[in-house]
């Protein structure tokens, strides 16, 4: 009788608001509260009340821009870690292998290779319980390795020529997480040095890297961007100042309910006077256009590659109670020229469809495909040379994507990670013999070439997956596949820096960069039309 006399008080309650909404205008807040009140209490069914609000906070989002978004509080925490600069776990850098764990590499100095964990073992067991052969998200295999700092966790390990597993304590730390790939010097006096995103530590990462490549004799520098999604803002202009002069804008946001905000650099950068390109594709986004855009603007140095992605909308973390977070769009990223960052957004679809439509214009293989109408014409603040804008940065000099190395058989290797397999189980099979053949990845680089038993491995892991062999497409690939697996073992016996050292011979981008800067007349290169 409770219950009824209750809900019997609440339908009066709602009656009475309802008439009063009649009689005086009531606000949007009100009435959503209103709507939420009467259906968790006055509902047929059940009704998951937290769900109900997640869904209508989406929905209220999907209203606005593409980038204003809302995050649970798990979201929120894998979101983080990334720029953050560090997590907490077992420090093991691995790849799932039909099923299983396998460590591609420990953590230098990290919880695992301080208990003896070597490349190549194979983790089975988590705390006694199994994560080999039981086909265990590696989402769920994740959640089980990572735990606070201190805490510890038994792995049971297969290692390749011991019969019985191993069984290791290990105490959990902080994990860094890095937002530099790679950093070596690439020619004489040419270093390079790629970006992932933009966290906690890129500056610091950055500053060190450039410090070691200058006592290496480096007085060029080509940094790399492609690919890189962005980050935090203050690593952004924390980075441009490296290059930028004192008292030199670098962006400004501005909203209608944000006012104007400029960020300069200081002059205290280490690289201001040497040769400076920077790499860009349709991927790079956000922090990283707004480097690429201040240096553009300055005359600094040549943008390389395809127009960025155009992401210059600038959000707000909105932290809730129970740890989610609503991140709203507040204002729009501007060059110091004054162009925006951000293309247009219509709506979701064709805002999701760009970089399709970017294909089928032609624009991704053809300089000439692209045209910008005199209205997105902007002056860089040296030269007065011309820049557009119109949505993401437009690169000085242009490099269409080169699909003659490309098949559609090589894309289905790769995609249906055949390419990953065969490496990972060739460099299983053979790590102590390429260790003890090639003591420096200089002799390694030198010398070695794909063998055929790594050929023959990489057809049948596609045949495995369930893609049929193409003689043709497989031979117009082979040389760019080659390079790939040939990297990729790189990458397992050394790191993510001689990856790049073997791949970035077959980047357009980076060996357009590198025919720039043997032109003695460097800074007369930006002074040419580059872009119709």
């Amino acid at each position: 009788m409770k219950k009824i006399y209750l809900l019997f008080g609440l339908l009066i309650i709602i009656s009475h608001v309802g008439m009063q909404a009649q009689s005086q205008k009531m606000s949007p807040a009100r009435k959503l509260q209103i709507a939420e009140f009467a259906i968790t209490h006055l509902y047929v069914d059940t009704v998951d009340e937290n769900r109900l609000v997640e869904t209508a906070i989406i929905k209220m989002l999907e209203q606005l821009d593409p980038h204003s978004t809302y995050a649970n509080p798990e979201e929120v925490k894998k979101m983080n870690e990334p720029l953050q600069g560090n997590f907490e776990g077992i420090g093991v850098q691995f790849n799932m292998v039909e099923d299983t764990l396998l460590v591609i590499q420990p953590v230098v100095n990290g919880p695992s290779e301080k208990v003896g964990i070597l490349a190549g073992d194979r983790i089975i067991t988590v705390n006694d319980s199994a994560i080999a052969g039981v086909k265990m998200k590696t989402e769920e295999i994740m959640r089980r390795l990572r735990g606070p700092k201190g805490s510890k966790v038994n792995l049971g390990i297969v290692r390749r020529g011991i019969n019985e597993p191993i069984d290791f304590l290990v105490t959990r730390d902080k994990i860094p997480v890095h937002s530099i790939d790679a950093a070596h010097i690439i020619q004489n006096g040419i270093g390079y040095i790629r970006i992932n995103n933009f966290g906690a530590t890129t500056v610091k990462e950055f500053t060190d890297a450039l410090k070691e490549l200058q006592k290496q004799g480096m007085k060029d520098l080509i940094l790399d961007l492609q690919g890189n999604g962005g980050g935090y803002l203050n690593a952004a202009v924390g980075l441009a100042n490296e290059f930028l002069g004192s008292k030199e804008l670098i962006v400004y946001t501005e909203g209608s309910r944000s006012p104007r905000n400029s960020f300069y650099a200081q002059g205290t950068g280490k690289f201001q006077k040497g040769r400076l390109i920077i790499l860009v594709d349709s991927y790079t986004a956000s922090a990283s256009e707004i480097v690429t855009g201040a240096v553009q603007d300055w005359d600094r140095g040549i943008v390389v590659g395809r127009r960025s992605f155009g992401k210059g909308l600038v959000q707000r973390p909105v932290d809730l109670p129970d740890g989610s977070m609503i991140r709203l769009t507040i204002a729009r990223y501007y060059t110091p020229t004054g162009r925006c960052i951000q293309k247009p957004y219509e709506s979701i679809d064709k805002y999701n469809e760009d970089l399709i439509n970017r294909y089928n214009s032609g624009e991704m293989t053809n300089a000439d495909s692209i045209h910008f109408p005199d209205s997105l014409k902007y002056r860089t603040k040296k030269l007065e040379r011309v820049v557009y804008g119109g949505g993401g940065i437009m690169p000085d000099y242009y490099v269409p994507v080169d699909t003659t190395r490309y098949s559609n058989y090589h894309l289905q290797l790769s995609a249906k990670g055949a390419v990953l397999k065969a490496t990972l189980g060739y460099v299983d099979k053979h790590r102590n013999e390429l260790k003890s053949q090639y003591k420096k990845f200089e002799d390694f680089d030198r010398n070695f070439t794909v063998p055929q038993e790594l050929s023959d491995a990489l057809i049948a892991a596609g045949k495995e997956a369930g893609i049929a062999y193409n003689d043709e497409e497989y031979k117009r690939s082979k040389d760019f596949m080659n390079t790939q697996l040939k990297a990729l073992i790189a990458r397992d016996i050394w790191d993510m820096n001689e990856y790049y050292r073997v791949m970035n011979r077959e980047n357009e981008s980076v060996q357009k960069a590198l025919e720039l800067l043997k032109d003695k007349n460097f800074e007369g290169l930006m002074t040419k039309k580059k872009v119709n």
